[in-house]
């Protein structure tokens, strides 16, 4: 059987139920989402985005998360899915290299129509998403995301219909045809990283999810087999015999929303920069120093280990997520690692003159540590003062990834620090209940 009917078979046969710990995993995922989302909801580009689609009409069926709208099925997949990634303060998963909650879960959300609950199926269906955009990670192999393409943006669509497919219980035939579907649309650049495109390639991820399963199901016509052979999606995108091995291996024994796990992130910045963080306030714990005591900052990665920090000198705190430079400037500089420092404000001249102080180098004979975040990856923040004096520190595991895993409780607090008390408690009532209609009310 091909691959494209391998997969669809799988998704529609499992049962991620019987798994309790895929299931709690999937509560903090949503409760995360709803905190990346709620925090956003006064961004700039969301503004714009509603505008544009107003403008084209459509009927209000889906709320806008915070922001007390509702728009199409297809419109609130694209602005959910914008939120909840606006900031990169969502979750990632070492396996897809991107972001799967922001594409999944807003595409789920536009199933919701009508009053109509799914229970506990609609968290069975995030598990299924969340599996696929692994798996599709591992079997597209490191150099499609090497060669600039989003992983997120990429990934996402086909994983997102294979979660609506399981959710609405589709024929093999609909399913096969969705995953085509979404394959032939399925885009995103690394080039734009640090813009508002970047957040906006995940909300079109979760769209065409939408729009390809409303295709499949309406009869429209379609190959069947998009993700095999030579002219198909892992061929053209990447590597067609890694995914033969990789796809479906071991398919149901456990689950990747499980192991290797979500990583809720503590920090709103791209989560490659996450152990430079990590390392520098550790060190300035170790002893205070100020900017102009620090003679030079040198951060060693493995080879590719920084790929996704794509800005050396930025000019704005939203391009400072990705900077690796800009993060290790704000903490010398005593501000914190919190949303206010992301924003489209400019960075101070005289961070950045100081940010020309950090070098980065890779070095590919230190052994990685075998519970690494990702696998295979570390960061080395090393400082040389004025003084003459060096100091050093390692982190292979982050502060939220897993294995240094934020709690239910950690990810309540996010949730409560970026929206009123009672309305965290609403949505994680709804959440707990696998009351999925009212999640969707408390999420206006």
């Amino acid at each position: 059987m091909e691959l494209t009917k391998q997969l669809a078979e799988a998704v529609l046969s499992a049962d991620p139920l019987q798994d309790e710990r895929a299931i709690q995993m999937a509560r903090n995922g949503l409760l995360d989402a709803a905190a990346s989302a709620f925090a956003a909801k006064e961004d700039e580009g969301i503004q714009q985005l509603m505008q544009l689609i107003e403008q084209e009409g459509g009927a209000a069926q889906i709320p806008v998360i915070g922001q007390g709208k509702k728009m199409s099925r297809q419109s609130a997949a694209l602005l959910n899915g914008y939120l909840i990634h606006a900031l990169d303060y969502d979750d990632v998963h070492s396996d897809v290299r991107g972001h799967p909650s922001a594409v999944i879960i807003p595409a789920l959300l536009s199933q919701l129509t009508e009053g109509k609950g799914y229970g506990e199926r609609f968290l069975g269906a995030y598990i299924i998403g969340v599996e696929v955009m692994a798996r599709l990670g591992e079997s597209i192999g490191k150099a499609h995301y090497e060669r600039g393409w989003h992983n997120t943006g990429t990934l996402g669509a086909i994983a997102a219909v294979c979660a609506i497919g399981y959710l609405k219980q589709v024929s093999m035939e609909e399913l096969t045809k969705a995953i085509g579907f979404a394959g032939a649309q399925s885009s995103g650049m690394r080039k734009q990283f640090g813009s508002d495109m970047k957040p906006l390639q995940a909300g079109l991820a979760a769209k065409t999810a939408v729009w390809s399963m409303d295709l499949a199901c309406s009869g429209f016509g379609g190959n069947d087999s998009v993700l095999d052979g030579a002219l198909g999606f892992f061929s053209l995108y990447g590597d067609l015999e890694l995914a033969k091995s990789r796809l479906l291996e071991g398919y149901g024994s456990t689950w990747r929303i499980v192991s290797p796990g979500l990583w809720f992130k503590v920090y709103p910045f791209c989560s490659a920069a996450h152990h430079a963080a990590d390392a520098i306030q550790s060190l300035m714990k170790e002893r205070s120093f100020l900017p102009e005591q620090v003679k030079q900052v040198d951060v060693i990665f493995p080879p590719g280990g920084d790929a996704a920090l794509i800005e050396r000198t930025p000019l704005t705190g939203e391009a400072g997520r990705f900077s690796v430079e800009y993060v290790i400037a704000l903490a010398v500089f005593g501000q914190t690692l919190t949303l206010d420092a992301f924003t489209k404000k400019n960075i101070p001249s005289n961070m950045r003159t100081w940010m020309k102080r950090v070098s980065r180098g890779y070095d590919q004979t230190t052994e990685p540590h075998p519970n690494a975040v990702p696998k295979g990856r570390f960061t080395i923040v090393k400082l040389t003062l004025t003084d003459g004096t060096t100091m050093s520190k390692r982190v292979d595991i982050p502060q939220g990834a897993p294995g240094c895993a934020l709690s239910k409780e950690d990810i309540i607090q996010k949730l409560s620090s970026v929206t009123s008390a009672s309305q965290a408690q609403q949505i994680l009532q709804a959440v707990e209940e696998e009351n999925d209609t009212a999640y969707l009310k408390w999420l206006t």
